[in-house]
């Protein structure tokens, strides 16, 4: 029998706390609740969590900085919980590493439908034996695809198997977010992913299955893709790998650079 999958409430309001650990419980969650940032980070880095709910307006620090310090040594999947409405709040909570957001008031069973999303992407490496998820459109002129989920491109290597993405010879960090998206356009190649398939892609849904998706979907994808640029070091003027589509979504430059 597997392991239960770890959650982490951060949150100082007891009612949204005490609501939060009975939909991740409901989920299949063991969880364990934090009332201040600190006590946040703490359990973090003893529990290795896979997903946490992180609450912004903390007594002692903040939920961006909670979430800065959470990912200097994790890779849980960060659900960041806010009253505040504004997109500059949102925008920041997700430049700091969180993977999505709610606004308080949220609907328990929509919390409950964003972990699961998430939580169908690999969290770390896959189990012996299993492969990369099936793929239904390899790059055409896109550099150098093996077909089992390892691809080269204008001096990045990204190598499904191992979690791992690698520039002229330099290893980076992403998240799994980030690694998500930039497997996706190395997969398409030249075909342009919308903002739209890419929130599809990251919620693995194979196709459009008529499931909502709100403009703060697509901005959040913008913040990722934001970013997973900053991290490869590209140009959105004179990209390397990354090329915007303008009022579309995005593709893989050319090859050959």
């Amino acid at each position: 029998m597997s392991e239960a999958r770890v959650g982490l409430v951060i949150e100082d309001d007891q009612d949204i706390r005490e609501l939060v650990r009975a939909v991740l419980t409901q989920a299949g969650f063991d969880v364990t609740v934090a009332g201040s940032g600190s006590e946040g980070v703490k359990a973090a880095r003893a529990l290795n969590p896979d997903v946490i709910t992180l609450d912004l307006g903390l007594p002692d620090i903040d939920g961006f900085e909670v979430s800065r310090q959470i990912r200097e040594f994790s890779d849980a999947y960060i659900v960041m919980l806010t009253a505040r409405a504004e997109e500059l709040d949102t925008l920041i909570g997700l430049e700091s590493g969180a993977d999505d957001y709610l606004t308080k008031p949220f609907r328990p069973r929509e919390l409950r439908a964003r972990i699961a999303a998430m939580m169908r992407r690999p969290r770390a490496l896959p189990d012996a034996g299993e492969s990369a998820p099936p793929v239904s459109d390899r790059p055409v002129d896109a550099g150098t695809g093996s077909g089992n989920g390892h691809y080269s491109h204008n001096g990045l290597d990204l190598n499904y198997a191992s979690r791992s993405v690698a520039v002229d010879g330099q290893e980076l960090n992403l998240t799994r977010t980030e690694f998500e998206l930039l497997y996706a356009l190395l997969e398409a190649g030249r075909t342009v992913r919308t903002k739209s398939d890419l929130v599809r892609r990251l919620r693995y849904e194979d196709y459009d299955v008529g499931s909502y998706i709100s403009e703060a979907d697509e901005r959040s994808v913008e913040v990722h893709m934001g970013n997973l640029r900053k991290k490869l070091g590209d140009s959105p003027q004179q990209p390397r790998w990354l090329q915007t589509v303008r009022g579309v979504g995005y593709r893989l430059a050319p090859g050959g650079r």
